[in-house]
């Protein structure tokens, strides 16, 4: 079937809203989203009529399209998908498709070799694999972490072209500790990921500090035509060079030394903590320092604590008393007896750690 880019791009905005559970969305909603999409990509006036709209949601319900969206109607009048996580971007691919892809692949693997293909080697591979799975019916060779619950990847269309065409937004969001969501003009700079979580970056359009927001927190967010886009010469490498993870605050960077156990030291050399990483030491009972430059910030400590009894911080003293303060802090959930016979298995060298 025939599908004109009018058409397609209905599809794409009345899945964008449906997606968005956070809101109540009435035909009349429907119709006003694929006008406004219509008129941005057209440049020009745009009414969708309610009839198109009807047809397209009954389109987008069968299997005509391959899309069977689970579109169902409460309240007698508000619209949603039965399906919370369901998106027409998320439906299989055709055997057509994957010839195409399986072409593209092998056309792409020719210039892996290329310096200007050089950070493509990994996504290639990644891809590759995909289609030979899907092809085959047979368990992926690469797996890659991820997270099956993480909320607000939808966003991440939206948020890349208004980036890419300089589009000031209304964002939504409500961090952890708000009590109820903010609305937000913001000028958004770069998309990032930490740790299997993603961050928009960007400024606020009062006084144009740079903020992150994560998109797991982000509510909802709309396209602001009226106010200027400015950059405030944003430079993301520059932005993010003396820092661990997404935090940046305004204090200046301290260098950080590190004792690494021998257990870990060669996983430490092999993925430096930071990219300032240098060895300053090893000892003879095999354990390492090591010293980067770096600003302290929530991420650095999360990274810190998570290799236990494997690190100590040798300096600066004011990280080494926050790190002690939450191990401290940490020991006062297990009851006296637990520390205690702990302490006695570790004596007699029986603590099995794994």
């Amino acid at each position: 079937m025939a599908l004109n880019k009018n058409a397609l791009i209905r599809y794409k905005t009345i899945d964008k809203c449906l997606q968005n559970s956070y809101r109540q969305w009435t035909l009349d909603d429907l119709i006003a989203a694929c006008s406004d999409a219509l008129c941005e990509y057209e440049g020009r006036d745009v009414n969708v009529s309610k009839r198109t709209v009807q047809l397209d949601i009954q389109l987008m319900r069968s299997d005509k399209l391959g899309y069977n969206a689970p579109i169902e109607v409460y309240d007698r009048k508000y619209y949603r998908y039965a399906d919370e996580g369901f998106s027409i971007t998320n439906i299989p691919i055709t055997e057509n498709d994957m010839d195409v892809l399986s072409e593209t692949v092998e056309m792409l693997k020719q210039f892996k070799d290329f310096s200007l293909f050089s950070e493509l080697g990994g996504i290639i591979q990644r891809l590759e694999d995909t289609v030979y799975t899907e092809k085959t019916h047979r368990a992926s060779i690469i797996h890659l972490d991820k997270n099956e619950n993480l909320r607000g990847l939808h966003w991440l269309d939206e948020l890349y072209q208004a980036i890419q065409k300089k589009v000031v937004l209304n964002i939504t969001y409500q961090s952890f500790k708000a009590a109820k969501p903010n609305l937000i003009k913001f000028h958004p700079y770069l998309l990032k990921e930490f740790n299997n979580r993603w961050f928009l970056i960007g400024s606020n359009n009062k006084n144009k500090v740079i903020l992150n927001f994560a998109l797991d927190r982000i509510l909802g967010l709309d396209y602001d035509f009226q106010t200027e886009y400015t950059t405030n010469d944003f430079d993301a490498d520059v932005f993010y060079k003396d820092v661990v993870g997404v935090t940046v605050n305004r204090e200046r960077p301290s260098v950080v030394k590190l004792w690494i156990d021998k257990h870990n030291a060669p996983y430490v050399l092999t993925k430096p903590l930071h990219h300032s990483q240098r060895m300053v030491k090893k000892n003879d009972d095999e354990s390492i320092e090591i010293t980067f430059l770096v600003k302290l910030n929530y991420e650095l400590e999360r990274l810190i604590l998570g290799f236990g009894e494997a690190v100590e911080v040798l300096k600066p003293e004011r990280l080494r008393k926050r790190i002690l303060k939450k191990i401290v802090q940490a020991t006062q959930l297990y009851s006296p007896m637990t520390l205690s016979e702990t302490k006695n298995e570790l004596n007699k060298g029986q603590c099995d750690d794994k």
